[in-house]
């Protein structure tokens, strides 16, 4: 769990934040996750065991069962983002001319945290997992934030608490920042 210092936000017109491990820690016992996942298409008669949540998700896109693997993942995302820890970072909400939050998680569980720990009113605009059709560390969740934003890349600052996050900023052409960065 990363809980660092906040990067320098200064330099830019927007600041883009990933959310789980940056702002807010989860309460998502993943391993229950991707067991209930696997469930789901085992009843489907498809096998996925042994195979990591992220895959998992990818094979759901193949084999037509998205809507109900993102079911109970969002559900327990959800659960978690509701008895989320709120992280030093968030501290830093609301310091930026525009900002917005980008997240491999479902765009009601960020929500669902952002509400819980009062940030909400900080953020304009939200993107997650499934709001539009490809996940980080593919660029568009980002893009589309700035977009939203009405930003571009070149003025904005990325936020992150992972490698994927990293990636999604260099393929997007926005500067990124890890959490722990001062």
């Amino acid at each position: 769990m990363t809980t660092g210092s906040v990067p320098d936000l200064d330099a830019f017109d927007a600041v883009v934040w990933d959310l789980d491990g940056t702002l807010v820690q989860l309460q998502v016992d993943w391993d229950r996750v991707a067991s209930d996942v696997t469930a789901t298409f085992e009843s489907a008669g498809i096998d996925a065991a042994g195979i990591d949540l992220w895959e998992m998700l990818n094979l759901a896109d193949r084999t037509d069962l998205r809507e109900e693997v993102e079911a109970v993942i969002a559900e327990h995302e959800r659960t978690g983002a509701a008895a989320s820890d709120r992280l030093p970072c968030a501290d830093a909400l609301g310091r930026a001319d525009a900002e917005a939050v980008c997240s491999l998680n479902c765009e009601t569980a960020c929500r669902v945290a952002l509400d819980t720990h009062g940030l909400a009113p900080h953020v304009d605009a939200v993107v997650g997992r499934d709001t539009v059709a490809t996940r980080k560390p593919d660029p568009e969740p980002l893009l589309e934030a700035l977009r939203r934003l009405d930003r571009s890349p070149d003025d904005a600052l990325f936020v992150g608490d992972s490698p994927r996050d990293a990636e999604a900023a260099e393929r997007a052409g926005v500067a990124f920042r890890y959490v722990d960065e001062g």
